[in-house]
Parts: C-alpha cells; sequence; structure tokens
C-alpha cells in the first residue's frame, strides 16, 4: 500500500526537519507513489503523477505569478505535494503567491524549517513503498498458491468463501443475479444482522465496475463469471475502503468460483447446493440457534417463520446408474423439482440429500392444507421428470424449524417404504403405509427378526441348497389372496405344476396353506423379510 503525505511527514528523516504544513492540509491523504527531487521551474513535464517533490527554491522564478504557475503545473499532473526547505531561496516562509495557488488546486505544500538532507528523506520514502510493494507481492502470490489448490480440488463454493473470508478477516457473500445469497461466511458476525433485508440493500449497490467499492455500504463488490456470462457476485464487507490486497482476493476468489462452476457440469446448480446445505444443518443441528437458519433461508427467498413446515423426500424408482451418471440424474431430478415448486408457486428449500433421495422444506401459509399443495407439486414434477418415475413422500406438518429434523426422518420412513411397490399415488403419507409401514419402522427390532427367521428359515434354506424358487412362488400365492387360479397365472405355471409347488411349501414348512391365520403369517415375515434385505443394499 503506498503512503500518504501524512505517513511521509510521520517519518523520523522528516520530522528532524520540523516540518510545517502551509497549504492543503486538508489532503495529506493524497498517496506517494514516488519522491522527486527538482529544483527546476518546468519540471512538470517530467513528471507522471503521484510524486511527492522536494526542492529547496534556489532556481525557482522571483515573479509571483510564475510561482503560481509552477504550483498550477504541479498539480495539473498529480503531484501529490511539495516540500520545500526553507534557509536558501525562502528564508522564513514561502510567498503568499504559492500558498494562494497551492490552496486553490489542493496541492499540499510543506516546508522544512530545519536543513535535511534529501537523500534521506527519498531513501526512506522509496524503502517504505518498495517493501509494501514486495508484500503485496508476496500476499499475491500466497492468494494465487491458495486459490489455485482450490481450483484443482475441486472445492465447494462453501470452502472457497470460507478461505477468503479466513485471509480477509470479514464476511464475505456470494449471490446470484437475483441478489438471493447462495453461500456466506460470516466471520464471526451475527448472520441473522448480516442477512436482513439482505435483496434490498444489495439491489441499492450497483457499481459501474467489474470490481469496485461502494463506499456508501461498505461492499466489495465483484461479478462472478466466465466466458462472458455473469451470474453472481461476490462481496466483501468491509469498515474502510479495501486495501490492494483484498482487491486481489476478492477477484482470485471470484474467478475460482466462475472455475468450479465450470466444471460442475454433471453436478447440482449452485441454488441446490446452497438449498442443501441449509436442509442438512437444520437436519444435523449444525445451527446453534433456528433463527440463523431462518436467515439462511430468507436470504435465497424461503421464507420459514410464521409457516406450517412440512418435510417432502421424493426418490426415484428406477435405480440410478453408475455413480457419476447417477449424481448427474438425482441432480437433475432435484433441478426438476425445484422448477416444480416454482411452476406451483410454492418457495421451497430444495437439495439433494443423499445419492439417492432429493429433499423439500416447504414452507406453507398457516391457512394453507398440506394436501393440495402436495398434490400440486406431484402434477408438475410429474409433468417435468417423465424419464422416470418417483415417490414423493410427506411428513408430517410442524410449527417450527426445531421440529423440522422429525418431520424429515419420517419422510424418509415412509418414502423407503413406498419405492418397493409404489401404487401410482400421487404422494405417500405415513398412514398410507398400513402394515408395510409398520414392518419397516420395526425393520430393526430383533423380535421382528426372529419372527420371520423362525417363519421362513426352512424355505429360505431350501431355496439357498437347491436353487429353487419356492419362495417366490409363496410371496405370488399370498399376493393373490390365495387364489390358486390366478396365483398358477401369475407364475407362468400350469395349475397341475403350481398346485404341485404349493404341497412341496407345505411340506418345507410344515404348515396348511389353506389356513387363514398361517397364510398370514407367512405373509408378515415375507414383508419383513423385504425390509431387512431392502435395508441391507
Amino acid at each position: 500500500m503506498l503512503p500518504t503525505i501524512a505517513d511521509v511527514l510521520a517519518l523520523e528523516t522528516v520530522r528532524r526537519g520540523n516540518p510545517r504544513v502551509v497549504a492543503g492540509a486538508d489532503r495529506l491523504d493524497s498517496k506517494v507513489r514516488w519522491v522527486h527531487v527538482g529544483e527546476i521551474a518546468d519540471i512538470a513535464h517530467l513528471l507522471r503523477g503521484g510524486e511527492l517533490v522536494l526542492t529547496t527554491g534556489v532556481a525557482l522564478p522571483q515573479d509571483p505569478e510564475k510561482l503560481a504557475d509552477y504550483i498550477g503545473e504541479l498539480a495539473t499532473v498529480g503531484a501529490s505535494g511539495l516540500i520545500v526547505e526553507l534557509g536558501r531561496r525562502f528564508v522564513r516562509e514561502l510567498p503568499r503567491a504559492v500558498v494562494k495557488s497551492a490552496e486553490e488546486h489542493g496541492l499540499p505544500v510543506i516546508v522544512l524549517t530545519r536543513e535535511t538532507p534529501f537523500v534521506q528523506i527519498t531513501e526512506s520514502v522509496h524503502a517504505w513503498i518498495i517493501d509494501n510493494q514486495l508484500e503485496e507481492l508476496r500476499a499475491s502470490e500466497q492468494l494465487h498458491e491458495v486459490f489455485t489448490e482450490l481450483s484443482v480440488e475441486g472445492a465447494s463454493p462453501a470452502a472457497v468463501l470460507s478461505q477468503a473470508a479466513r485471509l480477509a478477516g470479514r464476511p464475505v457473500l456470494l449471490e446470484n443475479l437475483a441478489h438471493q445469497v447462495l453461500a456466506f461466511e460470516s466471520a464471526g458476525r451475527d448472520a441473522g444482522a448480516l442477512l436482513a433485508g439482505w435483496e434490498t440493500r444489495s439491489r441499492a449497490v450497483a457499481p459501474a465496475e467489474r470490481t469496485a467499492y461502494d463506499q456508501a455500504s461498505g461492499w466489495l463488490v465483484t461479478m462472478v463469471g466466465a466466458r462472458g456470462q455473469d451470474w453472481g457476485r461476490l462481496i466483501v464487507l468491509c469498515d474502510t475502503p479495501p486495501t490492494p490486497r483484498l482487491m486481489v482476493l476478492a477477484e482470485r476468489a471470484a474467478t475460482t468460483l466462475a472455475l468450479g462452476r465450470l466444471l460442475e457440469r454433471h453436478q447440482e446448480s449452485l441454488e441446490r447446493q446452497a438449498h442443501g446445505t441449509i436442509i442438512a444443518g437444520i437436519l444435523t443441528h449444525a445451527y446453534a440457534d433456528p433463527d440463523e437458519a431462518a436467515a439462511r433461508a430468507r436470504a435465497v427467498g424461503v421464507p420459514l417463520t410464521g409457516r406450517k413446515l412440512i418435510s417432502v423426500v421424493i426418490r426415484p424408482t428406477d435405480p440410478l446408474d453408475q455413480a457419476l451418471d447417477g449424481q448427474a440424474q438425482l441432480g437433475e431430478l432435484a433441478e426438476a423439482t425445484a422448477a416444480a415448486c416454482r411452476d406451483a408457486r410454492l418457495p421451497a428449500l430444495v437439495g439433494a440429500l443423499d445419492q439417492e433421495r432429493v429433499g423439500v422444506l416447504l414452507p406453507l401459509p398457516p391457512r394453507t392444507k398440506a394436501e393440495p399443495a402436495l398434490g400440486a407439486l406431484a402434477e408438475r414434477l410429474r409433468m417435468l421428470w417423465p424419464s422416470g418415475g418417483f415417490v414423493l413422500a410427506a411428513g408430517s406438518v410442524v410449527e417450527s424449524i426445531r421440529d423440522v429434523r422429525r418431520s424429515f426422518l419420517e419422510a424418509e420412513q415412509v418414502a423407503d417404504v413406498a419405492v418397493r411397490q409404489p401404487d401410482g399415488r400421487a404422494y405417500y403419507r405415513l398412514p398410507d403405509l398400513r402394515l408395510r409401514g409398520l414392518l419397516h419402522l420395526l425393520r430393526d427390532d430383533a423380535r421382528l427378526q426372529t419372527f420371520a427367521e423362525r417363519e421362513l428359515s426352512p424355505l429360505l434354506a431350501h431355496d439357498a441348497q437347491r436353487g429353487g424358487d419356492l419362495t417366490r412362488i409363496l410371496r405370488i400365492y399370498l399376493d393373490a389372496g390365495r387364489n390358486k387360479a390366478v396365483a398358477a397365472q401369475k407364475a407362468h405355471l400350469s395349475r397341475p405344476a403350481f398346485y404341485d409347488r404349493l404341497r412341496r411349501l407345505e411340506r418345507i414348512l410344515d404348515t396348511d396353506l389353506d389356513d387363514v391365520e398361517s397364510c398370514l403369517s407367512l405373509h408378515v415375515a415375507l414383508l419383513a423379510l423385504e425390509s431387512f434385505r431392502r435395508e441391507g443394499r
């Protein structure tokens, strides 16, 4: 960072000359790019701007008008200031014409009342400038290394912002072009206060340049995008005008985010990541205060306070492809779900929960019923996701963010059961699952596991040893309501062949398949077995 006139006056080598400001006292914050010693009057054409000129005045003209012109020319070329040593040309004070002209042009003028070697001043100031330039260069190299490593690692926006906030020591936020916060790092500040009224405040800050500091708001803003397509803004909150290092930091962080976006062609969008992060934070109690979760959700355009909250879990019914393609497919389902919410005019948090489920947190106005909203969401999602089936499962309606986790757990359980044998419902809730849902909830109970093993172990052992399919035949028979003719048709067997298999089943299980209670017990055991096997996959 370049020194100011005030910084130069504070140097020991300058203080020895007993400096006194005679003009431009309100401009001592002017930056000094270099120090130039010059005694000639026509020195202005040799300057480039930002120089602090040192002179004894021995070669300056006698004419007051020419002295005023000398000051005017220095101001015109952008000199930062003038230091005059008294004693040779000007004994006790500067001519009035010099002071008047300097005040008119806003040029700081300082006199040294004691003899001072100019070489000491130039060495001191130039050492300051060079040392600071080297420090900025080292800082720039450090920033380059940090953000290059983040780019190579494919770091998430949250990781990039966390590193930027750590290096800056200030809050850093990433927003989209609709002025919704996609990610942020508060740097220890209160998140609620930081995000309060964000969209309104953000729209009021519109710098003309790609990277600029808005003094009214105290925001350092840089555009984020690549290939001529901007998609967001990175904002660093500053209490004072940013240093060059901070400007470089903001631009490097923005470049890293833009590069990461280009590499995310088969991954979920930044908006889905932002929503997913908030949902995950609520489910894992990562936020110390529910108000923080509400503030984060409000910053992405989803109000949670004063609303009824219902959790939704969506699972594809068809198996996803290999890892990368499966991730891309789930990302597409999440995007389709977000679009369906927008079409249904339902503001919602939408993001992937894991490798096979999409989560939705749906805030509803107090008097709105959940069923119409769920039906509308399911209908629009089927239109936007025609390529694959899915089940949409909903948890209980809750009144507080603290209870959202319970609602999500219920929705996950419902989805896990419904995805096995979807029956075409628009959406599923816990009462819709009946016995199958109960067995799913009890699947970890050792007593249920013992019951299923006791009922089916002879049959399972027989099929395992002989490579048979009698377990499948039993399931078909029970699903058909013990109607042998219908079951034989579904098994693609003749009636005599099917009847023969039923007799073999009776011998192996030592039971009567015409007995209603025995068949009910076997059916429950088969449903429980499916629950165990599904959980173990």
